[in-house]
């Protein structure tokens, strides 16, 4: 039997505590997502609270909305409804560190910055670098699979994730996976939580591999006479012995968006490694950049850390687009077209990009985005919306269009994580 919603609020508060608890207007419409204001505002701070939580909204068929740092509450369709916002952040601590096993535990709450700090004397990295990186929860990075240009290197969330921790629809707390690099065979729960946007569970703790921090890093500017000449500079460099960490390239609107020298289109480059190979490397790189029809010029060490925040700076339409690295100069050249006046940039080996766009009118993104994703679709390409206005995502699915077979695949896995449509209802593939 329903209780009260003055019961329901003591009974959230009997959980977390008064202080954990917030239901007063001001809080309540400081948290609303997508024009939906949430009932209640719950911080849990051990991942049973989280469980019990979970359990109570179950009962009662609360819609839940996990939240971490809300770097990525625009990313996904406008949630159906909103009942219980769960604020994530007070679980963020270091479970467990084993140096030489090159692993770590830590809670979903911890921002990436702060593990980065956590790591440094030990020389060790997560080297997961998506726009924003340091401020973000590494539960909603899993979440959301953001990465960033050491994508390139390192892959993503999905190649560095060993285990999970987390709580079902019905707050049954479960582990998948393990805490050990070289684990038996089964299934993988933990890739299936990554980018499924907290529709199967909600993540409250992560083992994660870790990599050394490199003895020495130089990163580059290589400018070419257009688009064109830079993917072929891609392919160039590719079929080298060079090793790059990151290979980004970026047009004309994209280099000025980061302070850097005018060019039609340019690949930022880091090599790092020990201090010879580094600098062995370097001159390669500049012979190939020449012989390309390129000249390099050096970049600063805070390139990096300013690309990432110039990516994450708020406002506008962000896309992540998927294209063939065979493509990149025809994708750069149809994005314009379609979108007029868009910041082009991503990983060149991979033919991920992200493309940001000034506001406009949200019939013509909308028509423009449709566009590119019939672009792409040739080379099984695709077009996300990451970031957008609520009218944006509402008028045009933001995931875009998914085989009929993969559709079926996802709905019953919903149908036996969440068969109540407890978690983030609406948000996630087709209205999941």
């Amino acid at each position: 039997m329903s209780v009260t919603t003055r019961a329901l609020a003591g009974a959230l508060a009997a959980v977390v505590g008064a202080d954990g608890v917030r239901d007063d207007d001001a809080a309540l419409a400081a948290a609303a997502i997508d024009g939906l204001t949430p009932r209640w505002l719950a911080a849990p701070s051990t991942p049973e609270q989280v469980a019990q939580l979970l359990a109570l909204a179950h009962e009662e068929r609360l819609a839940v909305l996990p939240r971490g740092s809300g770097a990525a509450l625009e990313q996904g369709r406008p949630p159906r409804r909103l009942d219980l916002l769960l604020d994530l952040r007070r679980l963020a601590s270091v479970v467990e560190h084993n140096p030489d096993d090159l692993t770590i535990s830590v809670q979903a709450g911890m921002t990436a910055g702060t593990l980065a700090a956590r790591l440094a004397p030990h020389r060790q990295a997560l080297p997961l670098d998506p726009p924003g990186w340091s401020t973000r929860t590494l539960g909603g990075i899993a979440a959301t699979q953001a990465s960033g240009p050491l994508r390139l290197r390192y892959g993503t969330m999905r190649d560095l994730l060993l285990g999970v921790r987390f709580v079902q629809a019905d707050g049954v707390l479960t582990w998948g996976g393990a805490r050990v690099v070289k684990s038996v065979t089964g299934y993988d729960v933990p890739k299936l939580m990554v980018g499924a946007l907290g529709t199967l569970g909600v993540l409250v703790e992560l083992t994660l591999r870790l990599h050394p921090v490199p003895d020495a890093e130089s990163s580059s500017l290589a400018m070419f006479r257009s688009p064109a000449a830079a993917q072929e500079g891609v392919a160039l460099l590719l079929d080298s012995s060079i090793q790059p960490s990151r290979l980004e390239m970026l047009d004309d609107r994209a280099l000025a968006a980061c302070g850097l020298p005018v060019a039609a289109a340019a690949l930022a480059i880091s090599i790092a490694t020990v201090e010879p190979a580094v600098r062995a490397e370097e001159t390669a790189l500049a012979a190939l950049v020449t012989r390309g029809g390129g000249r390099v010029e050096p970049l600063g060490g805070s390139f990096w850390h300013l690309y990432g925040r110039t990516l994450a700076a708020a406002g506008g339409v962000t896309l992540r687009i998927g294209t063939l690295p065979s493509r990149l100069a025809a994708t750069f050249a149809e994005i314009r077209s379609a979108l007029g006046a868009a910041a082009v940039s991503g990983c060149g080996a991979l033919g991920a990009l992200r493309v940001r766009v000034e506001g406009g009118d949200v019939t013509a993104l909308a028509r423009g985005i449709e566009r590119l994703r019939g672009f792409v679709a040739d080379g099984d390409g695709g077009v996300m919306i990451e970031r957008g206005p609520a009218a944006l995502r509402a008028a045009i699915d933001p995931w875009g269009p998914v085989p009929a077979p993969a559709l079926a695949v996802m709905r019953a896995i919903k149908q036996e994580f969440d068969p109540a449509g407890v978690l983030n209802p609406g948000r996630f593939v087709d209205g999941l």
